[in-house]
């Protein structure tokens, strides 16, 4: 294979010389390429004892040269084949990967689902749409599937980025055996783009003096503007581009939403791309944040939804699966499978569905608008959509365009029983409260909510099957969409396909339809072998037989082997904490007789269950899958990695930078802290000092009508718990400051204790609070001084909240056991030296 212009060529010598060469290498590298020695007095200037040479010349250099070397450039003859980059092969299609979060497979209306998608309906009537193509049942790991088209463990993504765990399997750091799709592309002459969510770079690396070894533009994507972390508020989103966090161009009461934010950016992407090289074909990964938490809808578009659902999640189940089998989505026979199937001595509470008929008649009010909220951010982002693909029609380059519109896992159980109105409860361990989220009814998908729908409609949208997100063991959580349409490759219009397939298969099926090849040795490291296969062979036969042959799976506990139309299942819950996985029972499915996985054959095929089990121990060690962990949220996203800083009890912070991203900033989940700002007031000082967080979960020291106040949001609910000086201050310098002292932990795992609000070491105010066990965010909203960034912390100013009328020296944050009146001398000294 002829290895790709990244690739170092092998050496016999193991120590290949470097640096200074001696001049006979020099007039022997010269010699070879035909240049005598009347031809080289040039290099008299050189120093013949040491061995210097001109830079850029020694042995090698001219291999493959084909022209003539002579002393004068006028006698000489060039040749420019050996240093000429890559084109890709004559008419290679561009490509468009949609990844879409957090969507079952009866959500959208191509599937039969009530979830109307303009743009997708009109390429699945050009098109093909498939039914069993499947995830990993989780993010982070899908996508780097479709990085690489290796297993998810393979590539060290055995979870989300957040639960990296330090196993080979597991580490959350893709390994340099698996290329990604964007550096082969790149190495053979297509532009790459990356739109919208990462969420596969180490959390430890979000930051703007983080490693960058594992950001798009290092991951062979020529630009990037998205999100690096699991979620953000699509209000206020967490922005980078390209190699530098960045401030959103405007905010939502401008008009603002991510979803169209990032549509602008690809389509601008594109016409560069056409203005400067439009020969070249290009790769774009446009992954939105919609179908994520928080589902955050332009209100017009989640009235198009109103009293759509009102009839509730099981009367969708029997409406949808009907709908489906009408279509061909599924055969005819497939049964429903049922609402709540694990036993009670496995399920967990978090993940339980409550019958429609059990909820009152606001509890279904509000259930029936989650669900119409989510119909709109789904719908609204798919207009988005339409407008990138209008752009390629509009520019004539829709017919030579693949296009792959899709989604990365199930629909997702976040919500929890009752919905909710904040999604973070879900990662901090804590229930949602009915009367709270009652309250936002008329305000979810707004700014003020980062909503998400209960349990019933996760399990709705991923009908027929059993579960959802998470549970890799079943299809509720593994069976996505997948639409592809290319006019030019594709001569079958609207029909479906049923061949069993995977996401790994994306990229080998991007290689194939592009005529690339994944390297057998990238920049000098031998290559993992590819896990996927290429898809192309079903684009005109829909009859072919399906040419994968097995599939393992495995995710937070949960595991399952899918070979030959046969299914094995753990009976085991995500994230349960439970272990004990030497005593899961398992089940056993005929998928190619009972698509839903309905009835369990495991008592009449006992030998074939067994031969599968076999199977998937055999997967898991070929793909390094074990240690299993089914450990809860809180404790998976609370693991201690290596940091590039090593925690320290005592953190320093100064105005005028970015956001400290929450991966790298101080940790006060579960501790007792304080913090002390030094600071010098004008008499009109305002704004805020110090800020963490959002007013979804954070805490913030600010300066208000001249008076200092300490709020901490725990989790949004309202109200704030906010720590007022009793007299306003006064100008000169002075240390600020606040002393959390943790007594305890409350019935959900929460932080109890006393706060006390400091002015030059004397308290000012002091009460009861409690602070949050888990994360503020999964990402962004990180840690400010002199500013907020996003989503303010305090309803009591606004976005930015830029301090005024003084000077802030710096905030130091200790998380030691030095006492809060040492600190505060300490930092009243140092003031006064300044």
């Amino acid at each position: 294979m002829t290895p790709s212009k990244n690739e170092q060529a092998p050496s016999d010598d193991p120590q290949p010389t470097r640096g200074k060469l001696s001049r006979r290498s020099i007039l022997g590298g010269f010699a070879a390429a035909g240049v005598g020695a009347a031809a080289v007095p040039f290099l008299a200037g050189c120093d013949k004892s040491s061995g210097d040479s001109p830079p850029g010349y020694g042995t090698g250099i001219n291999e493959g040269f084909d022209g003539k070397i002579e002393l004068d450039v006028r006698d000489s003859t060039p040749d420019w084949k050996p240093f000429e980059l890559r084109k890709a092969p004559d008419g290679a299609p561009n490509v468009l990967v949609v990844l879409y979060d957090d969507t079952g497979l009866a959500s959208w209306s191509p599937y039969g689902g009530r979830i109307n998608m303009p743009t997708l309906q009109k390429l699945a009537d050009n098109g093909l749409t498939y039914t069993q193509w499947h995830t990993t049942a989780l993010c982070s790991p899908t996508r780097s599937t479709m990085l690489t088209g290796r297993n998810h463990h393979v590539n060290r993504f055995a979870s989300i980025t957040e639960a990296a765990n330090g196993f080979p399997g597991a580490a959350g750091r893709l390994p340099a055996q698996c290329a990604t799709v964007g550096q082969v592309l790149q190495d053979n002459g297509y532009s790459t783009f990356w739109v919208g969510k990462d969420h596969n770079v180490p959390e430890e690396d979000i930051s703007p003096g983080g490693n960058k070894s594992e950001w798009p533009t290092q991951m062979g994507f020529d630009r990037f503007y998205g999100f690096l972390g699991g979620e953000t508020n699509n209000w206020y989103p967490d922005l980078v581009e390209d190699n530098r966090f960045i401030e959103q161009p405007y905010g939502p009461e401008q008009g603002y939403h991510l979803s169209k934010d990032l549509a602008d950016n690809a389509i601008k992407m594109l016409r560069d791309q056409r203005s400067s090289n439009p020969s070249k074909p290009w790769y774009l990964w446009f992954c939105p944040g919609a179908n994520h938490a928080p589902h955050h809808s332009p209100t017009e578009y989640a009235e198009k939804y109103r009293g759509t659902f009102d009839d509730g999640y099981e009367a969708y189940r029997e409406w949808v699966l009907a709908r489906m089998i009408d279509k061909g989505i599924m055969p005819a026979g497939t049964a429903l499978t049922p609402l709540n199937p694990l036993p009670k001595d496995v399920a967990v509470d978090a993940d339980a569905v409550r019958p429609w008929e059990s909820l009152n008649a606001d509890e279904k009010r509000l259930f029936s608008r989650m669900a119409e909220v989510f119909a709109g951010f789904s719908e609204y982002t798919d207009a988005q959509v339409g407008r990138i693909v209008e752009y390629l029609e509009q520019t004539g380059q829709m017919d030579n365009t693949v296009i792959f519109y899709c989604a990365d896992n199930g629909a997702s159980g976040e919500g929890s029983p009752n919905g909710s109105v904040n999604e973070n409860k879900f990662f901090n361990g804590y229930p949602d409260d009915f009367a709270e989220n009652m309250r936002y009814i008329d305000r979810l998908g707004t700014p003020d909510t980062y909503n998400h729908y209960p349990t019933g409609w996760a399990v709705a949208f991923s009908t027929p099957f059993q579960m959802f997100k998470r549970y890799a063991q079943y299809s509720g959580g593994t069976c996505d969409p997948l639409i592809i349409h290319w006019p030019k490759g594709i001569k079958a219009k609207g029909q479906i396909r049923h061949q069993y397939h995977h996401c790994v298969d994306i990229v080998p099926t991007i290689l194939d339809v592009t005529g690339v090849s994944m390297p057998e040795r990238y920049r000098g490291v031998e290559q993992y072998p590819i896990n996927g296969v290429s898809m192309r062979y079903t684009f005109d036969d829909a009859d072919a037989a399906t040419k994968k042959q097995r599939q393992y799976y495995a995710m937070l506990g949960t595991r399952g082997i899918w070979e030959h139309g046969w299914k094995a299942s753990a009976v085991h819950a995500a994230i349960s904490g439970k272990g004990h996985f030497d005593q899961d029972t398992w089940e056993l499915y005929h998928v190619d007789e009972d698509r839903s996985e309905s009835k369990n054959l495991a008592d009449q095929h006992p030998d074939k269950l067994k031969e599968l089990i076999n199977v998937w121990n055999e997967e898991a060690k070929d793909n390094y899958v074990l240690p299993l962990d089914d450990r809860t949220a809180v404790q998976q996203l609370g693991v201690e990695r290596p940091q590039a800083e090593p925690p320290r009890d005592r953190y320093v912070y100064y105005p005028g930078t970015s956001p400290v991203p929450e991966g790298v900033a101080v940790n006060i989940r579960g501790k007792s802290y304080k913090i002390l700002a030094g600071v010098d007031l004008a008499p009109d000082a305002q704004g805020v000092i110090f800020a963490h967080g959002s007013r979804f979960g954070g805490h913030a020291l600010f300066i208000k009508d001249g008076t200092l106040h300490y709020v901490y949001n725990f989790l949004g609910i309202a109200p704030e718990q906010d720590f007022v000086a009793a007299s306003p201050l006064t100008p000169g310098k002075h240390t600020l400051g606040m002393e959390f002292a943790r007594e305890g932990a409350g019935p959900n795992g929460e932080s109890l204790g006393a706060t006390t609000l400091y002015i030059d070491g004397q308290p000012v105010n002091k009460g009861p609070m409690r602070a949050q066990t888990g994360k503020f965010t999964l990402a962004g909203d990180g840690l400010c001084v002199g500013y907020d960034s996003g989503d303010s912390v305090s309803l009591q100013y606004r976005t930015p909240g830029t301090f005024t009328g003084g000077t802030i020296r710096n905030v130091t944050i200790d998380v030691g056991k030095e006492s809060y009146t040492d600190l505060q001398k300490e930092a009243a000294a140092a003031l006064e030296r300044n």
